[in-house]
């Protein structure tokens, strides 16, 4: 039932050494592969068999891996294995003994090995083959989560439920193939302990460090372990739009939560909206996966309303994937070029230099992949040189690769890239699409046959997301694409003509801003951006409707905030004078809107008026004074608008007219709480507690406003707790120590059999 013979013999052997753990119920010592002196594993206690009899002993775990499919164990097999258990015995180190092979164990074979070991004064005796594994594998769940390479291996529809397996084939089948390659590092034993803990984790790394991998482990364990209803969804309305509180064991996948390839201030803004609703899922049971890489995360760290959910903020939730073990290298190197489908005589040829690929610095699981393919592989020179380059330098050569495809392969990435990387199926192309592909001489037909000639190498076709869409068959395709299309003028001209622009803004800069991974539009092109800018502000969008405007001209002003050079400045200001307007009068919630940012980076810029700060520091100390909004008190950015003088005189106002009235603020607060719709006190007291702790950080040295401050706190506190419904679920399951990966030197390569067929 499962193809334990591409496993490779190291593989197997940690595959081996887990089952043990989980069957026998013992911490088995792994030993090094070159010196076990016929010991794979051992322990010392006791185990319970099938029939109810109790062992009690030295164990000795040998394991005898095959690379052939269906074969069968022969004693001759052994004839290494046998002299060394004899030995064992003798030493006083083996008074039982475990055999475990993926070959097949006939009943008269076993009685001979039984029997053979006997004799040497081993009292008992356990051969376990390939019959064996299969059923141990197909009955424990756990054990599955615990090696979930073998979700890969195997036939779905034989371990899951007919639901769950319907289910998990519209989620997962993309994903098969590289669920037989995956190696189960230290970052997903980690992953799955904190999901297991606190139903929720954040996986960040550099771009290929293999975090949608880690995701989709967990969620194939999610689906297999827990029956869970598994969803990869995109934004956070989404995530709390499927959301069932009837449900206990649902299970959320988003990947780049924060941002595809860039951050997006916009998919931040939803998530903090949303909070509250996140926490209520994680009390009633769900569980929540995020990926983001890792200068995506560090960008989003300061707008993220972590003290409103401090699992952002605990290590043991937020995994980072960078660090792998020179053997987790090996076996991903290993899984990579023996499942792939790279030909034997290639892999005869690279075989000499694959220890140094695994041993290089740059080295990420996306370099294994592409070594395993002859799609990136096709004009590679296998010598010790070339390997250096291409593992060193994997961004350049992709995008060598993607400068290399035919004009439709080009287009049809450019589909991807201007829907910031998920194209929705079928294809529905907008007016500007049509004509940016045919501009590159392409056509929906063209763009549409080469996703098919693509798809496994550079695309993806999902169809387990909620609408089925093409995707870059890894993010850093569509990194290469972006570092492609700079490099041509007239490239960045179509770009600019074809893409949405709420995808425009972002997606580009105007001139250097040293935002990551974004297209940097030249000065020759502002023009350009300002014709597609002020198209857009002129639709119904933007005008009409309330929300949509609103989310409009946030998405504009942001734009101008974070991603424009002073120059382009200048030239937007020309064309549209009343954006200092609103600039300066801001709206209550300033930590959240968005004339704030575009009226510190005018100020930065020396293109805010003097009367235009003026008024814009009136407006933010009213809020303040008026006990609404202190967030003037707390943001540096917005001081840097006013002056000494001007923060003083409001320090002294919040001291006069808001510091007496902080029981009555808290109070009202408190008897607006309506337990039946509200259902997170805390999060509902959260600008109440920001308050406090602002006037608190503010006069630190005025101890009879901190002493108030601190007792109405934990006042605070108290009403919390009481109001603070228990989560009837309980602790989650904890899931025990996966296996441990044997990060030792050894005189046996792991690429042994790496060119046999």
């Amino acid at each position: 039932m499962y193809d334990l013979h591409s496993l490779g013999w190291y593989g197997f052997q940690e595959l081996c050494l887990t089952v043990t753990r989980e069957v026998f119920g013992q911490t088995v010592t792994a030993f090094l592969s070159s010196h076990d002196g016929g010991r794979d594993g051992s322990f010392t206690g006791e185990w319970q068999n099938n029939n109810g009899e109790t062992w009690r002993g030295k164990f000795v775990f040998q394991c005898k891996y095959s690379n052939r499919p269906h074969y069968n164990l022969k004693l001759s097999d052994l004839s290494d294995e046998l002299p060394k258990a004899d030995r064992l015995a003798k030493q006083g180190l083996c008074n039982i003994y475990v055999l475990i092979t993926n070959a097949g164990v006939s009943g008269s074979l076993e009685e001979k090995i039984n029997s053979k070991l006997k004799s040497y004064g081993i009292s008992n005796v356990l051969v376990l083959g390939s019959t064996w594994l299969f059923q141990t594998i197909r009955e424990n769940k756990r054990l599955r989560r615990l090696v979930p390479r073998v979700y890969g291996l195997g036939d779905l529809s034989q371990i899951l439920d007919e639901r769950v397996y319907v289910q998990g084939r519209a989620l997962l089948d993309s994903l098969k193939e590289e669920l037989s390659k995956v190696v189960i590092t230290d970052a997903y034993q980690r992953a799955a302990k904190a999901l297991d803990k606190h139903g929720f984790v954040l996986l960040i790394g550099e771009p290929a460090a293999g975090k949608t991998t880690i995701a989709s482990l967990l969620a194939m364990g999610a689906l297999d372990q827990w029956q869970a209803s598994t969803m990869k969804l995109e934004t956070p309305e989404k995530v709390i739009h499927h959301w069932n509180p009837d449900d206990p064991n649902q299970f959320f996948w988003v990947d780049d939560a924060f941002g595809v390839t860039q951050y997006e201030r916009s998919l931040v803004r939803e998530w903090n909206h949303h909070i509250a609703q996140v926490r209520a899922m994680l009390n009633k049971g769900a569980r929540i996966v995020m990926t983001s890489r890792d200068y995506i995360y560090n960008a989003a760290r300061s707008d993220l309303k972590a003290t409103a959910f401090p699992l952002l903020n605990e290590s043991q939730v937020v995994i980072d994937v960078h660090n792998l073990t020179l053997d987790e290298k090996r076996q991903m190197l290993y899984n990579h070029m023996k499942l792939g489908s790279q030909p034997p005589e290639f892999r005869k040829k690279i075989k000499p230099h694959l220890e140094g690929v695994a041993k290089s610095k740059r080295f990420i699981p996306e370099t294994a992949r592409r070594l395993g393919s002859p799609f990136f592989t096709k004009n590679l020179y296998i010598s010790k040189w070339h390997l250096e380059e291409f593992v060193n330098k994997q961004e350049d050569f992709l995008i060598e690769v993607v400068g290399g495809l035919d004009q439709d392969c080009q287009a049809a990435l450019a589909l991807i890239y201007m829907n910031s990387g998920r194209l929705k199926s079928p294809i529905e192309l907008k007016a500007g699409e049509t004509d940016a592909i045919q501009r590159m001489g392409s056509s929906l037909g063209g763009c549409t046959h080469a996703l098919s000639a693509m798809n496994g190498s550079l695309v993806q076709f999902d169809d387990g997301s909620e609408i089925p869409i093409w995707r870059f068959k890894h993010p850093t395709v569509g990194d290469a694409f972006s570092s492609f299309v700079v490099k041509s003028p007239e490239l960045i001209e179509i770009y600019l003509q074809g893409c949405p622009v709420e995808k425009l803004l972002e997606q580009v800069t105007c001139g250097k801003m040293g935002v990551k991974r974004a297209i940097v539009v030249p000065k020759s092109y502002f023009p350009l951006v300002l014709k597609r800018l002020k198209a857009f502000t002129s639709t119904k969008k933007y005008k009409d409707d309330y929300l949509s405007k609103w989310g409009a001209k946030r998405q504009v002003h942001e734009f101008l905030s974070f991603r424009c050079t002073k120059d382009f400045l200048i030239e937007y200001i020309k064309e549209n004078p009343n954006i200092i307007d609103q600039a300066s009068k801001p709206g209550l919630m300033l930590d959240t809107v968005s004339e704030v940012h575009v009226a510190c980076k005018l100020n930065e810029y020396n293109l805010l008026p003097e009367e235009q700060r003026k008024l814009f520091v009136q407006t933010v100390s009213k809020y303040a004074v008026n006990g609404d909004d202190l967030y003037a008190l707390r943001s540096e950015k917005i001081q840097s608008l006013f002056s000494a003088k001007e923060i003083e005189t409001l320090r002294e106002e919040i001291k006069l007219k808001v510091v007496p009235k902080l029981e009555e603020m808290c109070t009202q607060r408190q008897e607006s709480f309506d337990i039946e719709n509200d259902s997170d006190a805390e999060f509902f007291m959260q600008s109440i507690i920001e308050t406090l702790e602002t006037i608190e950080d503010q006069f630190r040295q005025d101890v009879s406003i901190t002493g108030r401050v601190q007792k109405q706190l934990q006042v605070v506190k108290d009403w919390i707790e009481e109001n603070t419904v228990e989560n009837s679920l309980g602790d989650r399951e904890k899931l025990s120590d996966a296996q441990t990966s044997m990060q030792h030197e050894s005189e046996r390569s792991i690429f042994d059999d790496i060119d046999t067929a």
